[in-house]
């Protein structure tokens, strides 16, 4: 059984001090890093936008292309990235989910890797994670969401729980790090 982690969006902007700092965004930094070599491979998401693009109408700008803001955040073991997948690139969508990228195609990629489980954490819950991890259950994958190694926008309160529901409804499996063998 082969097994992949996605690493949403782990980016600089997303974490305090970046201009869409999720709430403790960085403290899932340590978690991912300690459960990166227990997978077949892993993978990494970044949004990638362009100066000028339509999500900025909804958002503050954010992850701009070749900018400080749009890279790793420097604690995130990036070195242990087998594939890093670029989205948000065009400037008239969103490009919320890991399945959306504009450089590579996930599906491709962990189809021809026989990946048949994806574990997905990072950042956002309420958007990009959650976006990714639907469509991978869409696209056929066993999913699993690690809820420690996630954080939420919280746009809303309770977005959060909401967005964890609605994985679960779409068939993912919510779990510790803690429970990963």
């Amino acid at each position: 059984m082969k097994r992949a982690l996605l690493i949403v969006d782990v980016q600089n902007d997303f974490c305090p001090g970046g201009t869409l700092a999720v709430k403790d965004g960085d403290k899932v930094v340590p978690v991912i890093n300690g459960i990166m070599d227990k997978f077949d491979l892993v993978i990494s998401s970044q949004d990638w936008h362009p100066e000028e693009t339509v999500h900025f109408r909804k958002w503050p700008v954010h992850c701009v292309a070749g900018t400080q803001g749009a890279e790793f955040h420097p604690g995130l073991e990036a070195d242990k990235i087998d594939l890093e997948l670029l989205k948000g690139t065009d400037n008239k969508d969103d490009g919320y989910s890991a399945f959306e990228a504009t450089n590579a195609s996930l599906t491709d990629f962990l189809q021809e890797n026989n990946i048949q489980h994806l574990y997905v954490c990072g950042l956002a819950t309420d958007y990009c994670v959650k976006a990714s991890a639907i469509d991978a259950v869409t696209q056929g994958f066993h999913t699993y969401v690690i809820t420690d190694a996630i954080a939420a926008v919280n746009v809303q309160p309770g977005d959060d729980e909401k967005s964890l529901q609605e994985m679960y409804q779409k068939g993912c499996v919510l779990m510790e790090s803690t429970e990963i063998q």
